[in-house]
């Protein structure tokens, strides 16, 4: 078995890029309209990202234009509610055995549709679309304890963050992770991205 080659970033480092490239993105300062062709060819040659991002389909919420990433550079896993799941989860595996990436991201988006169908399932009751549904079965869990009182945008964004607060927990449970970030220098991280703004904002 071949010793992995020491990563170009630590976790802390992967993290400072990340708000640095939000910034840029912000501010309408992208670094990367295009891609050159000797940049490609490189990148065919093998890949080592910085940091692997688990975040929601919504079509509005692109990590490498939010974080201004180049090719190569984040290892992106998208799903609906950013949810875990059999194939998620060996996808995230892949990522920490094989590509060696010291940041693990899971990001959510204020008005996710999936959060909001999780809602409206709990606490009005609204019928889902069998598969649906099953998607929701790794939200749900999540929304226990808010208060269903709260005016609709508070409930939503409290479900937002309730709901990558529930997928980092779900993920520090496993084996793997807890192996991982007890003998490495890996890092787990939740974030919210707003859609107004642009801004992620990184959970403590």
């Amino acid at each position: 078995m071949t010793t992995p080659k020491p990563h170009a970033y630590t976790a802390q480092e992967a993290l400072q890029r990340l708000k640095a490239g939000n910034q840029r993105f912000i501010s309408g300062q992208a670094c990367f309209p295009t891609v050159q062709k000797e940049v490609l060819a490189e990148l065919a040659k093998g890949q080592q990202p910085y940091a692997t991002i688990l975040g929601c389909s919504d079509s509005r919420v692109p990590p490498e234009l939010v974080f201004d990433a180049g090719f190569g550079e984040l290892f992106v896993i998208r799903v609906a509610g950013n949810v875990l799941g059999p194939s998620i989860l060996g996808t995230l595996q892949y990522a920490a055995t094989h590509l060696h990436t010291p940041l693990f991201i899971v990001m959510g988006h204020e008005g996710c549709g999936a959060v909001q169908a999780a809602i409206a399932t709990k606490f009005q009751g609204t019928q889902q679309k069998s598969r649906i549904n099953l998607l929701l079965e790794n939200i749900l869990p999540a929304l226990d304890g808010l208060d269903e009182k709260l005016a609709p945008d508070a409930l939503m964004h409290s479900a937002v963050e309730a709901n990558v607060r529930f997928t980092v927990r779900a993920l520090l449970e496993t084996p793997e992770a807890k192996a991982n970030l007890a003998n490495s220098d890996m890092m787990l991280v939740g974030a919210i991205y707003d859609l107004e703004s642009g801004c992620v904002r990184f959970l403590e």
